[in-house]
């Protein structure tokens, strides 16, 4: 299964309350199934809509669905960086709209300042799952989807990170005893930071990309 990643940027950061009892909410369409979107993937909204039932079931109602601060590199919440909690998701036709909560953990107020200080934020999905092409050309998304969360806080997609972030979504992930292990790219992970050290990513872009696809 590959690590798949999308994209919001059509969220609202609101604040309930005042003084100590204020709380700061994302609140936007986090998902969205049954149309081609610019990443060229597909989402069955019977797919979606039963993997949301599956989070909702054992991570919203049990406080447990958690997201992150930046790009992760891999389907697991790493509790160091979380910075909000999502509180609902719900479906609204092909749309699936989420409310999350900003925490006061470092992450949480790390995000929080960028808000009040008016960085602009997106949210983007996480998940894990097989992909075919249809006779649209489109990458449609399987039944194996898992969703890991239904939004992480991130900046401008066309970051600096872009082009890692892209490499790390294509690894593949295994089931290995209960939990998601990961198949490829530790290597190229690795290789990149090198590059990156030594200011020579750029010249090296084109063959790490041609081994890694290779490797696929």
């Amino acid at each position: 299964m590959k690590l798949i990643t999308e994209e919001v940027s059509k969220v609202k950061f609101i604040s309930e309350g005042k003084g100590a009892n204020k709380k700061l909410y994302i609140e936007g369409v986090f998902l969205q199934g049954g149309i081609k979107n610019r990443n060229g993937r597909m989402y069955p909204v019977e797919t979606l809509s039963r993997e949301v039932g599956r989070y909702n079931e054992s991570f919203v109602k049990k406080g447990r669905a958690l997201g992150e601060l930046g790009h992760p590199d891999g389907p697991t919440v790493n509790l160091d960086r979380v910075s909000h909690k999502i509180t609902s998701l719900v479906q609204e036709g092909n749309n699936f709209r989420g409310k999350a909560q900003l925490l006061s953990t470092p992450m949480g107020k790390i995000a929080s300042s960028l808000i009040d200080e008016g960085v602009t934020l997106g949210v983007s999905s996480r998940g894990v799952g097989s992909l075919r092409e249809d006779n649209t050309g489109a990458k449609v998304v399987g039944e194996d989807f898992q969703l890991a969360t239904a939004a992480d806080i991130v900046a401008d997609p066309s970051a600096p990170d872009a082009f890692v972030n892209g490499i790390m979504e294509g690894k593949e992930w295994v089931w290995d005893g209960g939990t998601l292990r990961e198949q490829l790219a530790s290597r190229t992970k690795r290789r990149i930071n090198t590059l990156v050290d030594q200011k020579r990513l750029e010249e090296q872009k084109l063959s790490l990309f041609s081994e890694f696809l290779s490797n696929l």
